[in-house]
């Protein structure tokens, strides 16, 4: 039971991550500086609340699935998805910083940057939600075998 809603967050929280990567951030590059700037601010807040909490369910049931079964996969899943919170602090918590602290009305070309590599790192989030599924789907294959 813990594996497989490990593998339902982990799942949503793919979902989630590339739909940011595929249409969010390719939306937000369209508009000018001030309005990408003012649409990143409570896309991002908002975003930040629903897959923090999802990476750190989807490592919770993954390590209980792990300590049920002994399958050493929902173990390293769960480290997976987990990696998210080091990740985002240590590459992308920078820039996050940067853009909060920059008032729209003063978004420039150097804004538009930032924003810009703020979703090449966001698709780290995103790989790493999809290595977590597929670890996790390996897990649950392996119990039906």
């Amino acid at each position: 039971m813990f594996g497989l809603l490990a593998l339902l967050t982990a799942s949503v929280f793919f979902g989630a991550a590339i739909y940011i990567n595929i249409a969010e951030q390719p939306a937000r590059l369209r508009l000018d500086h001030r309005s990408a700037l003012a649409e990143w601010g409570p896309a991002y807040r908002r975003g930040f609340e629903m897959q923090a909490s999802l990476a750190i369910l989807s490592g919770l049931l993954g390590a209980a699935a792990w300590w049920q079964t002994g399958n050493a996969l929902w173990g390293l899943g769960a480290a997976v998805i987990i990696m998210n919170w080091p990740y985002t602090l240590y590459f992308i918590m920078p820039i996050n910083k940067r853009l909060e602290t920059t008032p729209a009305d003063q978004a420039s070309g150097e804004t538009r940057e930032l924003i810009t590599r703020w979703g090449k790192l966001h698709a780290g989030r995103s790989t790493l939600g999809a290595v977590a599924t597929v670890i996790y789907l390996a897990a649950a294959y392996a119990m039906t075998g």
